[in-house]
């Protein structure tokens, strides 16, 4: 398995802070005066539920200040990030823009080495597309190490580990033992139950998913992932933290493949079952949805760009728990096999010449 997560690529957003702070705003509006939809199911929570609906936490209704101005939202002074890969990398890049000072932790050198080259190439090229940032002084807010006791002064700690439930498992109990009390703990899982991961938590009340997507410099999205100890204040706290990167977040409660991650597989996964049978080629396949459904990228592509192995193992997952209908194709399984992942392979459904 590979250390990305399962993810649907967006179009590039140059989208500014306050417009999203604006959007959100107008919203919150339109939502007040429509009718509060009910679900007839218990909450956890309780109040939060019952004066709104889940998918708008307390944080979206809390947007304006008292004088109607709009809330202003800022990163965690200090931020872990547990895996430096791509999207380990794009999450780390992402906090350090924010303001953020970020500490990633590798499992060797190497990996911490390459971790810091990866974040350095993206804060060159964000340089090259914004010439007021100072590359020097976003680099001195970031360290790049093996010592998992970097996380002591964190407020967010985000585990960004390759998708693979032990090793999640092991990666989140070593965060949890460097964190202060006070830090927030969250998975980047794209597939993998944040109840199931919370129940070895010390503190299952100040964790959460928060699903970020590849690649994450040009993406709009975080996935909110409330398991069911979540507290509000954390969900809270974490809309207002994807805010301040510049990105959406959508809250979604805790299932096996959460929102994006199940609908992603689902299309994924009829693509490549249409390219076994002969139904089309693969880019005809991607150009009937990007054509014919304006879909940023086809579902073949996108598959490359996640990764086939990371794909597979989401889609094992969401056999577990859905049953036939995620079972993944014989075409995947032996593609994966070959070696042939996709974009960081140099082949997949297509060829990749680019630097991986």
């Amino acid at each position: 398995m590979t250390e990305r997560s399962e993810s649907e690529p967006t179009s590039t957003q140059e989208t500014s802070v306050s417009s999203l702070r604006l959007a959100s705003l107008a919203q919150y509006g339109a939502r007040r005066s429509a009718p509060r939809s009910t679900t007839g199911t218990e909450d956890p929570h309780g109040s939060l539920s019952e004066r709104w609906s889940l998918s708008e936490p307390q944080a979206s209704r809390n947007a304006e200040t008292k004088r109607g101005e709009p809330r202003v939202w800022s990163a965690p002074a200090q931020v872990g990030v547990l895996g430096g890969g791509r999207m380990g990398a794009g999450i780390a890049h992402a906090f350090l823009l924010a303001g953020s000072h970020v500490s990633v932790v590798e499992r060797d050198d190497e990996s911490a080495d390459a971790a810091a080259h990866r974040i350095g190439d993206s804060i060159r090229r964000s340089v090259e597309r914004d010439r007021d940032l100072d590359a020097a002084e976003l680099r001195s807010r970031l360290d790049a190490g093996t010592d998992i006791a970097a996380f002591g002064e964190c407020d967010l700690v985000i585990e960004a580990v390759p998708e693979e439930r032990t090793l999640k498992e092991n990666a989140l109990a070593r965060a949890e033992a460097a964190m202060p009390a006070h830090a927030v703990l969250a998975s980047n899982t794209s597939s993998i139950s944040i109840d199931d991961l919370a129940a070895r938590r010390r503190r299952p009340e100040r964790f959460l998913g928060l699903h970020f997507f590849n690649p994450v410099p040009a993406s709009a999205l975080v996935e909110i992932v409330r398991g069911s100890a979540t507290s509000v204040e954390v969900i809270e706290n974490a809309h207002g933290w994807v805010t301040a990167l510049g990105k959406t977040p959508i809250v979604v409660r805790d299932s096996p493949g959460f929102a994006s991650s199940r609908l992603g597989v689902m299309l994924g996964l009829e693509a490549i079952r249409m390219l076994e049978e002969g139904v089309a080629s693969a880019s005809d396949i991607d150009a009937a949805m990007t054509l014919g459904y304006r879909h940023p990228t086809g579902p073949l592509r996108t598959t490359d760009i996640v990764g086939l192995d990371v794909r597979l193992g989401i889609a094992e997952e969401l056999e577990r728990a859905f049953g036939e209908r995620f079972a993944p194709p014989e075409l995947l399984r032996r593609m994966v096999a070959e070696g042939k992942l996709g974009r960081k392979s140099g082949r997949g459904f297509y060829e990749w010449n680019e630097e991986r």
